[in-house]
């Protein structure tokens, strides 16, 4: 669908700058469109609260809830709730209490619907973290098992770290028992449970300095605990580092589900839930990848789709689902996770562009 340029206003948001969006620079699928759904200063993880509420996370210390009271498809209200954080990336919300995936930190606000019109105190969930920005972003998800799920990522580009680094774990939601439950992952910023098989599913950004096109990104999955990932002495599946990888073997490491091109920096991911996209779309993963900035050409900058196969193991056809943000070798967004909302739809946000899109199907 094609849509003018709009000016967009803040709502209820200090310190943020409205800006032109040309929505029309962007290209979906046939019968599918996409509209702003609200401006906010540099959207991260989303998360779905109760009565359509949106969470938003950001890198700038601050932490929102969007409101679409009259259901319209567009934000009402945008209120920060929170802020002087420590880069507060990740939000999860679960039976009415907001999580809060801070570098060092993770924190909560309990019973966040009763406290949406202002700024909100924080407790202090588990504050062991390593306090390390480098890949120090966290992403947060509450499992079926009432556990926090979360990253520890690789403070450098590649090297062999202290072990609570460059793994995915699992806390319980009072912060106790914070337990590794996969290594040699380098950094991933977004994951997701098969709906049917109920594996996790996360991205892995590669690691830099190899060239244009080596290693590529990933999409891996977790088919048991305990299992490595290759970081630092494999990437990709069978790529060894060339100063970590001498005398390992790709064979001892567990392999992607999906190579992705090299520095696309796939970050929010999740299967589609809804029932409003036409019935390909069933059994389809969404990943935001955000774009590469050690690349003589750039790459990346896009929302992707792929096909999961019949035994969901393996992908077996990925596209581009939204493109657009890339025109040449100029970006003017920067996709960066992806929601299920009730209706069907999907939100999409964009840290570059400061602004959260909603995707819906009206073929």
């Amino acid at each position: 669908m094609k849509n003018a340029p709009l000016i967009l206003c803040c709502l209820l948001v200090s310190n943020c700058v409205a800006q032109e969006v040309d929505l029309s620079q962007l290209q979906l699928p046939p019968g599918f469109s996409i509209l702003v759904y609200a401006q906010v200063e540099n959207p991260r993880q989303l998360a779905l609260g109760s009565n359509n509420t949106v969470f938003v996370g950001s890198l700038r210390g601050r932490v929102l809830a969007i409101t679409d009271a009259d259901g319209d498809g567009a934000a009402d209200q945008t209120m920060v709730i929170a802020e002087r954080l420590n880069s507060p990336n990740g939000v999860a919300y679960h039976d009415g209490d907001l999580y809060i995936g801070e570098i060092n930190r993770i924190s909560r606000i309990a019973n966040v619907d009763s406290k949406l019109s202002g700024l909100q105190r924080t407790e202090t969930v588990n504050d062991s973290l390593p306090n390390r920005r480098h890949h120090g972003f966290k992403f947060l998800e509450v499992g079926s098992d009432n556990k926090l799920y979360l990253p520890v990522g690789a403070p450098c580009n590649v090297c062999e770290e202290d072990e609570i680094f460059a793994g995915l774990y699992t806390m319980n939601l009072d912060g106790s028992g914070m337990t590794k439950i996969a290594s040699g992952i380098r950094n991933s910023v977004g994951f997701d449970w098969h709906p049917q098989t109920g594996e996790l599913w996360f991205t892995d950004n590669g690691r830099d300095m190899l060239g244009d096109d080596t290693p590529a990104c990933e999409i891996n999955r977790i088919t048991s605990v305990g299992q490595h990932f290759g970081f630092p002495f494999i990437h990709q599946g069978d790529l060894p580092d060339p100063q970590f990888g001498r005398g390992k073997s790709a064979a001892d490491y567990t392999p992607p589900v999906l190579k992705l091109g090299a520095h696309v920096a796939p970050l929010g991911m999740v299967f589609y839930r809804g029932d409003s996209f036409p019935a390909s779309y069933s059994n389809t993963l969404f990943w935001a990848e955000h774009g590469s900035w050690n690349r003589s050409q750039k790459s990346g900058y896009r929302v992707m789709m792929g096909r999961v196969n019949a035994d969901n193991s393996g992908i077996t056809e990925s596209a581009p689902f939204v493109q657009g943000w890339l025109q040449g070798q100029r970006n003017w967004g920067r996709p960066v996770d992806v929601l299920n909302m009730p209706d069907g739809s999907v939100l999409i946000s964009d840290d570059m562009a400061n602004v959260i899109y909603r995707i819906s199907y009206d073929g």
